[in-house]
């Protein structure tokens, strides 16, 4: 014998409210209950807008965000694709883009690449069909990566379909770009540290690859050079761009036997990771050793010394990424200007 249940005492299942629903609730088309709910440029009456969103409130309808993507050409998003989430250099600049990204009613999302070229152009791949209002692209442009133009086509696509890009990084990319002045900032503070009476210098740095690191050593040199200081008086290190980077490049200059009078790491938590080593090893930075980094993170200033470093507008520079991709136009080039900062991280020598 075969038992057939009896469903008849269950409640029926409910069938989800579709846009046909809340127009014919609201009384108008369904290309008008579209355009009032996805946001369309396309021009809906005050009071037809009014009757479909009342309707959709009462029927309890959700919109279909791709579907509303595909409306307007875009989603409510800004995309910000960054290098590392550890380091602060990033979140300095991720808080800009937020606050710039809100102005316009915008919600941020975040990618992090890992400094590798290859992730960052699957990101952006992945990025434009899920059509963000904005992409900002912030971190080092890499030498001889093989992703270049790959990675230009996907954004010039991307730009074609009315998304907006803007990058924070070197004049590279044919797109809004926020160009830091990686180079004379350095070569400013070399000029600043010799002032303070230094003459033997160590540099921490990543390798040239990576141009913030290959421009920020090279404008270092440079201001050495410009000083009259030797180069056998500086000795370079090259390690990975992060905090265990600046441990490790610390040792190395430990186990040279007399070390530099002061060490110039190409980023802060570089800075702050060589402080460490120094200390482990015995030696206090500021006394000892005089310290210097780069970027001036929110940290600097409450470390033990304070770190002498150069002032990067961080969160002015993410929120200006923001507005300028939204102004889009021609795209341009904003050249950031950086300050150099000295603290007692590098007090000078004696008789300075």
């Amino acid at each position: 014998m075969i038992q057939v249940d009896d469903a008849s005492h269950l409640p029926a299942r409910r069938r989800p409210v579709t846009l046909h629903d809340v127009a014919r609730e609201a009384g108008v088309s369904y290309a008008t209950a579209s355009r009032a709910l996805n946001g369309s440029d396309r021009s809906v009456r005050a009071d037809n807008v009014t009757r479909v969103r009342a309707a959709a409130a009462k029927l309890g309808y959700a919109p279909h965000l791709s579907a509303q993507a595909i409306a307007r050409g875009s989603t409510n998003t800004a995309a910000l694709v960054v290098s590392d989430i550890d380091d602060p250099y990033f979140s300095s600049i991720a808080a800009g883009v937020i606050e710039a990204a809100e102005a316009a009613g915008l919600i941020v999302t975040m990618a992090v690449a890992d400094r590798s070229p290859d992730l960052e152009l699957r990101i952006v791949r992945t990025l434009r069909g899920q059509r963000p209002r904005v992409i900002v692209i912030a971190g080092s442009r890499v030498e001889g990566s093989h992703t270049r133009g790959a990675l230009v086509d996907e954004l010039e696509t991307y730009r074609v379909a009315g998304g907006r890009v803007a990058m924070i990084s070197q004049e590279d990319l044919p797109f809004a770009t926020l160009a830091i002045d990686n180079h004379g900032g350095a070569k400013q503070l070399a000029l600043a540290l010799v002032d303070r009476g230094y003459r033997t210098f160590g540099v921490i740095h990543a390798a040239d690859a990576i141009r913030t690191s290959h421009d920020r050593r090279t404008g270092f040199l440079d201001g050495l050079r410009q000083a009259g200081i030797h180069a056998g008086a500086c000795r370079s290190i090259e390690v990975p761009f992060t905090r265990e980077g600046g441990v490790r490049g610390a040792r190395a200059i430990g186990e040279g036997g007399a070390g530099p009078d002061v060490v110039f790491a190409v980023n802060d938590m570089m800075a702050i990771g060589a402080m460490t080593a120094f200390r482990h090893a015995g030696l206090i930075p500021g006394r000892d050793i005089g310290v210097a980094g780069f970027d001036d993170i929110g940290s600097a200033v409450d470390l033990t010394p304070p770190l002498t470093t150069v002032r990067v507008p961080l969160h002015d520079v993410g929120l200006t990424a923001v507005r300028a991709a939204l102004a889009g136009g021609t795209p341009e080039v904003v050249h950031v200007p950086t300050e150099v900062v000295l603290r007692d991280s590098t007090p000078g020598l004696p008789g300075a």
